[in-house]
This record gives structure tokens, C-alpha cells and sequence, in this order.
């Protein structure tokens, strides 16, 4: 009996010691090095100008532009008043309300939808909503204190925007916005010449905009601000981190109060519009509970550079980038460089945890026809390598995605690039660099096919409904035994525009535990993260990725309970 006892409890621990090998990870390893990528051209005419984009869960990307624009390449039949747009007539040529100014992109069939806009969105911001309807905010003239929604049904049916009746308190041109950890309400930091912060919806019907000095103290009057579209992130302790031109707080919302000031990123320059460098809050683990939150801010313009690219002199722009944990007690910026100058991009996180620097210039600022020599390789940065052996230099576009570019991370995996128009409307002649309207995917090296026996497969998700820290089921197929690693990821797709990707935010969850048949089906047990501070309500991208190969991504959402 107790040679049975011992030997069952022999295979018990052995099976344990199998399923923990399954989540750390077997000895394996999978060859990254030396990849760079492809571009794929998916359309030729996106018909509007990719200046805002937002990827929803119905697996569509939303992008606009501008309405007072001038004329798009994608003619309506129809006006808002129900009118007919007629081509023969020469008013209707030139009225705006003839022509689209936002379009569904809709990812497996490779073709768009027209959506009609009532107010200008031009330099507006957004976020998503638990149930992934867009919430998106302010704009221009008339619009600028407007409160648009969208609620992504899929391409087969109808939906469109539908305007709030509701307003904004103060004008919100060139602000960003920020999901907060209660239940679908946002903040509203900044704007052209508003130095305030605003929620939505409002707490009462009297409540108004909030006064921020810190965004008095940055604004740069000589260079339009140069703290416009200031970077914002939720801290892993639910308070706001706040970076403007080279300056950073930390902002407790409920009590309207600075609880920390950050030293001043080194060196020269701006990093805020129309400098326009970028940030990304780098992902989260479940390692330190999610307690960590660190900051990285790459690029900008050099002093003085908006006034110079008046003067049609170009300035090169700014190759340091900075890390800062924002959390605990000792803030400091670790300082590295990029490859070369670099303004007007995008940072988005891969699913491998990785950040890709795409889109941009070396020389200028931000603005109509004030930048020049396009960025047209992208970067990878590999957080967890050594100082000065983290930037890769992948393979280059030949169009160049200058002022009012976008990009975003798509679930299976590539990046979506489109827009650039450096011009007040669409110009595609007899300049430097001409309306795009050309739509592009960037291919990481990890998708290639000779990774897809390392790729899992056919992942499910036994809940698309989870709530915070509760535990689900994930299966997947995997030809070989995993890797030294195995991760499942969750990402929170953002709203790009102006070189800003606002409310990105990935983290490592945890994988309780983990089991793989003969046949190659894998089982596998995920906590969900503790709370909606770490990861407000919502929709996110699940993603396991097997010794740094990832799988295509699937939709799970977080909910209070």
C-alpha cells in the first residue's frame, strides 16, 4: 500500500511539474534574430485620409480625417438633408457634405464603408467604452466642444456616428483622452489654448472643467504650445500620468490634485505637438501584481523647430528616448537613443510585448508642410534587452507617412498603415509630399510561415465575458511541445492620431495552469486581472505567444461584475 501511495504521489508531482514546465515554458527556443519583416498594399484608395484611426472588436477599423478638408476621393450620393449630390453640378463638387470623411474598414473582406461625420472631428481624441461603442471627442470649430459616438455593429449592417446632444465644457482641439477605471467615464486633458481637464459623462449636472496649471506651466507660446496632445497614462494606482513638452505629474482625479512631479526628461527639444515625439505605458505583469508602470517617450523636435520650418528650414529631430517607472518611490529617466532622428511616429506594443516604431520624419515639427525626410524603416525596441542592444531596424516602406499618419495593431497580428496629408486639403500634386491614401500592412517576421509550428492555433476562448480576477478557459493547438515560454497577453487596441496611440495598455496575465494532449491540444487555465485599475472595463485582444512566436488574437472582454 504504501508503494501504491508513494507511487501515485510520484506521477502527481510529475504531472505538476509537467503542467508548471507547460506555463513556464519547456526547454525550447525558436530563432528570431535577423528579420525585418514585409509591407503587404492592401488598397489603393481608402477614400479619406487615415488621420484618426481605432480598430473595434467587430474587426473593423474606423478612420477620418478632417471635413473641411475639401473634397475626399470617396463621393456621397446622399447629403445629410437627404438631398441628392449631383456630379454635374458645380456647387455640389465643392460642398464637403457631398463627400465622406470617414470610412469602416472592414479587415477580412479588404474594403471600406462610407460614414457620415456632422461636425469637423479634425486633431479630436478618443476612447472605448466597456461595450465597445467609440466614444469620441471634440475637433474643430464647430466641433470642437462635440461628443460623437459609435457603436461597431460589422460591416453587413449600418451603423454610422451618432452626435451627442450633449457638449463638452471647454474646447477640446489637440486634447487627449483617457478610460478611467470607473464604469465608462473619461478625462479630457488639454487643448489649444485650454489649459483644463474635463470629464465624460459628469458626475453632476453643474460640473464643469477642472483648472491644470501644470498645463500653463509647459505651454510653450513661442512654438503653438509644444504641449498639445499631452501624453496621458493610468498608472497602475489608478492616478493620471501626465507628460507635457518635457515636463510630467502624476494627477490623483478624485481630490484634483498633483500627488507627484517628475524629473524633466533630459535634454533639449519638446516632445509634445507640434514637436511631436511619442509614448507608450510598457505592458504590465502580473509578476508584481501589476504594480509596475513604466513610461517610455521616444523622439521630437529640436528647439526652435517650429520656427524654422516657417522659415523652410528643417531642424533634425530628436533620437533620445526615455524611461521613467512612474510608480514607487525613485523616478528617474533612463536614457538610449534611436537608430536616427525621429518625429510625427507611432509607438505600438506587439503582442510580443515588443514596441514597433513606425511612421515619421527626421526633420521638423508637426504642421502643414513642416516636416521633411520621412522615416521609412521602422524600429523595433526590445524592452528586455541590455542598454544599447534594444533597437532593431526593420525593413522599409517606399511611401512615405509623414503629418497626419496613423498605425494600428491588428488581430492577426500585422500593423495598419495609413493616411499622411501634410496639407490644410487633399493635395496630390507639385509638392513634397502629397495626400496618401494608399492602405498598408506591416508583416512582422514572426508571422512568417516557417514560424507556424511554433505558432498556437486555433485558440478559443471558453467565456468572451470574464470578470476581474475570476479564472477561464483557453485551448489552442500547438504541433510541438511549447517553448521556453509561454505567455498569454491581453491588449487594449487604442485611438491613434497625431502620434499618439491613447489608451494603449497590455498585460502578462497569469496562467494558473496548463495541459497539452498527445494530439496537440493545449488547455490552459488564465486569472483575469485583479481590477478596472489595472485594466478598465472593456474589450481586449487575448494573445498567447509560444517561445516568442504569437498566435492570431481573439476578442475577450472585462467586466464589473
Amino acid at each position: 500500500m504504501f508503494l501504491s501511495y508513494t507511487k501515485t504521489m510520484i506521477i502527481t508531482i510529475l504531472f505538476f511539474l509537467f503542467c508548471v514546465g507547460l506555463c513556464n515554458g519547456a526547454n525550447h527556443k525558436t530563432p528570431l534574430q535577423g528579420r525585418k519583416g514585409q509591407w503587404q498594399l492592401l488598397l489603393n484608395n481608402t477614400g479619406v485620409v487615415g488621420m484618426h484611426t481605432a480598430l473595434t472588436y467587430k474587426n473593423t477599423v474606423i478612420m477620418f480625417d478632417q471635413t473641411g478638408g475639401g473634397q475626399s476621393r470617396y463621393k456621397l450620393r446622399k447629403r445629410f438633408n437627404g438631398t441628392s449630390c449631383r456630379t454635374n453640378n458645380n456647387n455640389d463638387l465643392t460642398d464637403s457634405t457631398c463627400y465622406a470623411h470617414s470610412v469602416e474598414y472592414d479587415i477580412n473582406a479588404n474594403r471600406i464603408r462610407p460614414l457620415r461625420l456632422e461636425t469637423d472631428p479634425w486633431c479630436s481624441s478618443g476612447s472605448f467604452l466597456s461595450n465597445g461603442t467609440l466614444l469620441q471627442t471634440g475637433g474643430y470649430h464647430q466641433g470642437a466642444k462635440r461628443v460623437r459616438f459609435y457603436r461597431p455593429c460589422g460591416n453587413n449592417q449600418h451603423c454610422d456616428w451618432i452626435q451627442s446632444k450633449k457638449s463638452l465644457s471647454d474646447e477640446r482641439w489637440y486634447a487627449s483622452s483617457q478610460i478611467l477605471p470607473e464604469h465608462d467615464r473619461v478625462v479630457l486633458v488639454g487643448g489649444r489654448r485650454v489649459f483644463t481637464y474635463e470629464f465624460v459623462p459628469k458626475s453632476s449636472p453643474n460640473e464643469k472643467s477642472f483648472e491644470l496649471p501644470f498645463l500653463h506651466q509647459t505651454n510653450d507660446r513661442n512654438s503653438d504650445g509644444n504641449n498639445l496632445y499631452p501624453f496621458t497614462h493610468l498608472s497602475s494606482d489608478g492616478n493620471l500620468f501626465v507628460f507635457a513638452n518635457r515636463d510630467s505629474i502624476l494627477l490623483n482625479l478624485r481630490h484634483n490634485r498633483v500627488i507627484k512631479t517628475f524629473p524633466q526628461i533630459p535634454g533639449n527639444g519638446s516632445r509634445n505637438y507640434p514637436s511631436s515625439g511619442s509614448s507608450v505605458l510598457l505592458p504590465l505583469d502580473h509578476k508584481d501584481r501589476f504594480q509596475k508602470a513604466e513610461v517610455m517617450v521616444c523622439g521630437g523636435s529640436s528647439t526652435g523647430a517650429l520656427n524654422a520650418a516657417k522659415s523652410k528650414r528643417f531642424i533634425s529631430g530628436l533620437r533620445s528616448c526615455g524611461r521613467m517607472v512612474i510608480t514607487g518611490n525613485k523616478h528617474t529617466w533612463e536614457m538610449e537613443y534611436m537608430p536616427k532622428p525621429r518625429l510625427l511616429h507611432d509607438m505600438l506594443i506587439l503582442p510580443t510585448g515588443n514596441i514597433l516604431i513606425i511612421n515619421g520624419a527626421k526633420h521638423g515639427c508637426a504642421g502643414y508642410d513642416n516636416a521633411r525626410n520621412s522615416s521609412l524603416e521602422p524600429y523595433l525596441y526590445t524592452p528586455k534587452k541590455k542598454l544599447g542592444k534594444r533597437f532593431t531596424v526593420l525593413k522599409k516602406t517606399m511611401i512615405a507617412r509623414m503629418y497626419h499618419s496613423s498605425a494600428t495593431l491588428l488581430p492577426d497580428g500585422r500593423v495598419l498603415v495609413a493616411g499622411s496629408n501634410p496639407h490644410g486639403r487633399y493635395t496630390f500634386q507639385n509638392v513634397a509630399y502629397p495626400t496618401e491614401l494608399r492602405l498598408q500592412a506591416f508583416v512582422p517576421h514572426y508571422m512568417e510561415k516557417r514560424y507556424h509550428t511554433w505558432r498556437p492555433s486555433n485558440l478559443t476562448i471558453e467565456k468572451h465575458a470574464v470578470g476581474y480576477g475570476k479564472e477561464f478557459n483557453v485551448t489552442f493547438l500547438l504541433d510541438r511541445r511549447p517553448s521556453d515560454e509561454v505567455r498569454f497577453s491581453v491588449y487594449s487596441p487604442p485611438f491613434t492620431t497625431h502620434a499618439f496611440a491613447m489608451n494603449q495598455r497590455m498585460l502578462n496575465l497569469r496562467c494558473r495552469r496548463m495541459v497539452r494532449s498527445k494530439e496537440g491540444r493545449v488547455e490552459a487555465v488564465v486569472e483575469a486581472p485583479p481590477s478596472s485599475v489595472v485594466a478598465p472595463s472593456g474589450y481586449y485582444l487575448l494573445t498567447v505567444v509560444n517561445g516568442g512566436i504569437p498566435s492570431m488574437s481573439q476578442w475577450i472582454q472585462f467586466a464589473h461584475a
